[in-house]
């Protein structure tokens, strides 16, 4: 594909597209979607043709087709995807959503992995993680809350997709030369299957990320910054009592790490005033996939 004018290189088409270079990389090892230029040093080189055709694969990305499906488009030259396209592919994430629920609080695991296997083989894992498992969580919490089910089945389904999401994070491979993100719940939290679909979404998004979980003793997260330097740190709460405490934390931390681009995530800041959130908004990255968006771009 054509490399007329190029004149962008590869982190400014980074910031210009949302694609972490090594995995922008890797899609032109792998599928060689555009063939960028080199100048005298041997550095990449886009053109505004690359971008535009970069900017195609990501919108089609982001409305859940694999980079592969998304590839296949462009080169059978399917230029565009009709109206009706992203509503198909909404309601069959709905409607895997439904049926995963459904053999979870049957406690049918078999026919549950089965489910989520399907919904891989159509869609990404980022997509299946925020689109489908996300929703997910939130409906067997409100179903929880109001008594429609037992803590039994709370509990089968809550462990059954912490054990997937877990491998998903682990089979995604993390490049050390990429900006690191420390990942971590906020002091007393326990809950952590809303920040492990962060994790999924900044790993896929070609950070490294360094995926703590559940809160760690107080001041070991001190040593673990020292050690490993990392760009980024997002701290997440479920619980609104924590949250609190976790702000204090997250304050302490920008004072002793002035480099440190700290974000605070989670259901509980969902539940603040507009006040409170206007008072933290400089740590509040947001619980859906615009809002990291927006929050990594700012940042």
């Amino acid at each position: 594909m054509g490399t007329k004018q190029a004149k962008y290189n590869i982190k400014a088409v980074s910031q210009m597209v949302g694609i972490q270079p090594g995995t922008l990389r890797a899609w032109e090892r792998r599928y060689q979607i555009v063939r960028p230029s080199r100048n005298e040093a041997g550095h990449r080189l886009y053109s505004d043709e690359h971008i535009k055709i970069l900017k195609w694969l990501m919108e089609k990305v982001d409305k859940g087709f694999t980079i592969s499906q998304a590839v296949s488009l462009l080169e059978s030259n399917e230029n565009a995807v009709d109206a009706s396209s992203h509503t198909e592919s909404s309601n069959q994430l709905e409607i895997l959503g439904d049926d995963l629920l459904n053999a979870l609080l049957s406690f049918e695991e078999n026919e549950a992995q089965k489910k989520l296997d399907h919904a891989f083989s159509l869609f990404t894992p980022e997509t299946v993680a925020i689109d489908i498992i996300g929703p997910l969580l939130v409906k067997i919490g409100d179903l929880w809350e109001e008594n429609r089910i037992t803590s039994a089945h709370e509990h089968f389904a809550s462990h059954f997709l912490r054990s997937r999401m877990g491998m998903m994070l682990l089979s995604i491979p993390s490049d050390a030369m990429l900006p690191k993100a420390l990942l971590v719940c906020g002091p007393n939290e326990r809950h952590e299957l809303g920040l492990l679909i962060f994790a999924l979404y900044m790993k896929r998004k070609g950070y490294d990320v360094i995926y703590l979980g559940q809160s760690i003793a107080g001041g070991d997260i001190d040593i673990v910054i020292d050690e490993i330097e990392p760009s980024y740190m997002f701290m997440s709460c479920t619980l609104k009592k924590n949250i609190p405490i976790t702000v204090s934390l997250a304050e302490s931390l920008q004072k002793q790490f002035p480099e440190l681009k700290i974000g605070l995530g989670g259901l509980a800041y969902d539940r603040l005033s507009e006040l409170d959130k206007k008072r933290m908004e400089p740590f509040l990255v947001g619980n859906t996939k615009k809002d990291w968006e927006a929050w990594l771009t700012k940042h």
